[in-house]
Parts: C-alpha cells; structure tokens; sequence
C-alpha cells in the first residue's frame, strides 16, 4: 500500500472515532438532560382528605398519596392534609373547583346535593352487589364513562375523579338500645349521607347530614338519637363507643361503597401522560390493599369492641325487607331524572350478570366455615 494511502485510512479512522465520540457524547447528553428537565418540572399537589386524622379512611389516602410519591420519581408530590386543614369535609369538591386545594380523598355521596347521581358511584342501590363488583362495573361495566359525563358534561365541573378502594357492607350503626323492628327508626335523629338520606326519610327517621367527625359529638350533645359511619376500625376510633353500646351491624342502606379520589381538572391535564398514568395506577394499587387491609383491621376492631363491652346485634330481617320496600320508592322517585334512570339500568344490567354469575359459579361459603369453625 502506497504512503498517501496509509494516511489517508488513518485519517479517515480518526476521523470516524472522532464522529464516533461526539455521537456518544450527544447520546448522553440526551438521556441526561431529560432527567435535569424532569427535575426543573417538579409538581407539588396540594391534597386533602374529607376524614378526621385519627381515622383510618385518612390513612387510606396516606397509603394513596404514599404510591404516588414512590413512583413520581422527584417529578410530582402530593401533600396530604386532613378534614378541615383547608376546607370542611364537604366543602372539599368546591376548594378543588376553585383551585384552594388541587385534590381530595372523599365518597361521592358528599356531594349529592349537586345531583343525586353522584351517590350511585359511591353508594348505590342493594342491587345484591359486594363493593368489589360495583368496582368492577366502574371499570368494565360502562362506570367510569357514567361518571365522567355526570360531572364534566351534565354539571360542567372542571373535575376528574378516579373511583377506588371496596368497602364492605356498612352496618346499621349505633342506637341507644336493640333496633328489632322497623318501626323503632320513625322519628329518630339519624345520621346517613347521599341517597340513604332519602332511604331513611322513607322510612320516617329525621336525617341529618353531616361529615365523620362531627357525628360523635353531636351524639353527645343529644343532637343525634343514632348514626352511622363505616366500619368497626373508624367507628372506635372516632369515638361511637364511647356514646353508644348497642351496634346495629348489617344493612341495606350502604352495602356497597367506594372512595372517590379527585383532582382539578385543569392542573390534572397539565401534568405529562406518564404522571397522570402514576396517578391511575397507585389508585388502582391502593385500592387493592385497601382491601387487604381493611379484613385484618375491620374483624380485629370488631373483637375488640366486642371485648369492651360493646353489644353487637344483627339487623333483624323485618328491617332489612323493609329498607328493600324504601329502596323501591326512592330509585322510582330519583329515576325520574333521566340520568339517574341511565345509571340504575346500567347498574342493574352489570349486577343481574355478574352477581348471578357469582351465585351459580361459588360455593357458598358459609357451609364450609360452620363446619370448621362452629362444630
């Protein structure tokens, strides 16, 4: 090989290394600068719940805002405040619409003032449906598209909400003696929220509304004859046995329930695809533990109460017929709006298949626990 060609090839190797490490050099540049960019863009939410600290319905939001945290990456936080720190815990949906606040942990069933079908997602009808199922039709039965055109197109709220986290059927609540009869519930000052308001006044009690920490105190003042709230966990902890030792468990009037967890519209849209996917996603993951959680907590607190002295009765069957009877009155009355009558009928058609799918497919359960456990 010629002398001019030998260093024409070096030159030309030079040269292609050099290319080569500018080329590395721009590659790195380009992985890294988006994560500088990532960092200049950190989102801070501000973020309240509609329930007392102490209450385990905070610490669900704790265990919500935890996951996002966790899987932000430094690019977007949430700050969690309890009922009260900003706004009341009714008032929360309008301290997120006015931008006060950027989102909230609550139930839907605080805001039926605005339009009764806002209870249908958070506490609807017995349609014979468990918690998990009426999610199930939040996220395969049409529900999630329900409730968005109830709140961004029929009332026009610069809102978005995502449904999580199954409840167990809520009980009675607490009473000054033994609920045996139906009739004992006329003219009682009762605590409820969202259509078990219209439920009870069907069946002649004197409804109040009002948010979970308010309720023991009122009972204390003798504002309220009875109430309910939950569950055995937020029940103690709010203080129930403390004003009531006779603890109605079992019912109609909320037997299935889920938590609504929603954010300003507007700033929502704002942040990149991949954290509004954060977002979705640690909804969807809390809510499954919540699930877990809520068994070993629930039946432990229930054992405790019982411990304490609590009187644990079930809701005697001439009550639960009667609230079916009430139920039937206030869907006939409440369908009237056309809306409402869309979201019964689509709530019926998912739990006419899925809850009789459950009862021809699974064993009943109860059989096999007697036989072990109450031999």
């Amino acid at each position: 090989m010629s002398k001019n060609r030998k260093t024409a090839d070096a030159a030309s190797r030079r040269a292609f290394l050099k290319s080569g490490a500018t080329a590395a050099a721009v590659g790195a540049a380009t992985i890294a600068m988006p994560n500088v960019a990532r960092a200049q863009e950190a989102v801070v939410f501000k973020f309240q719940s509609t329930w007392p600290a102490k209450d385990i319905f905070h610490e669900y939001a704790q265990d919500f805002v935890n996951r996002v945290n966790d899987m932000g990456g430094g690019r977007l936080k949430i700050e969690l405040l309890a009922a009260g720190a900003v706004a009341k815990a009714l008032e929360v949906q309008d301290a997120v619409l006015a931008g006060t606040l950027d989102g909230g942990h609550g139930v839907t069933a605080y805001w039926y003032g605005k339009h009764k079908a806002f209870s249908l997602f958070g506490t609807p009808p017995a349609w014979g449906w468990r918690a998990n199922q009426m999610l199930g039709w939040v996220k395969y039965g049409g529900g999630q598209a329900l409730y968005d055109e109830l709140v961004q197109q029929v009332l026009g709220l610069d809102l978005v909400g995502l449904l999580t986290g199954p409840m167990p059927t809520q009980p009675l609540g607490w009473f000054k003696q033994q609920i045996t009869e139906a009739a004992q519930l006329q003219g009682l000052k009762y605590r409820t929220v969202g259509l078990s308001a219209d439920l009870f006044k069907e069946m002649g009690a004197a409804v109040t509304i009002m948010g979970g920490g308010e309720i023991v105190p009122a009972m204390d003042r003798g504002l309220l004859d009875a109430a309910e709230f939950n569950n055995p966990t937020s029940d103690t902890i709010l203080g129930f046995p403390d004003v009531s030792k006779d603890y109605m468990v079992q019912s109609y009037h909320q037997s299935a329930e889920c938590f609504e967890i929603v954010f300003n519209k507007t700033k929502f849209d704002a942040l990149p695809a991949e954290l509004q996917s954060v977002i979705r996603y640690s909804a969807e993951a809390a809510s499954a533990d919540m699930s877990w959680k809520a068994m070993d907590r629930y039946s432990s607190d229930l054992e405790a109460l019982k411990a304490a002295g609590v009187k644990v009765h079930q809701t005697p069957e001439s009550v639960l017929q009667a609230q079916l009877a009430a139920w039937d009155k206030v869907i006939a009355a409440q369908s009237a709006d056309p809306f409402f009558a869309k979201v019964v009928e689509s709530q019926k058609a998912w739990a006419k298949r899925v809850v009789g799918a459950q009862f021809e497919l699974e064993v009943d359960q109860k059989l096999a626990y007697d036989h072990f456990f109450k031999a």
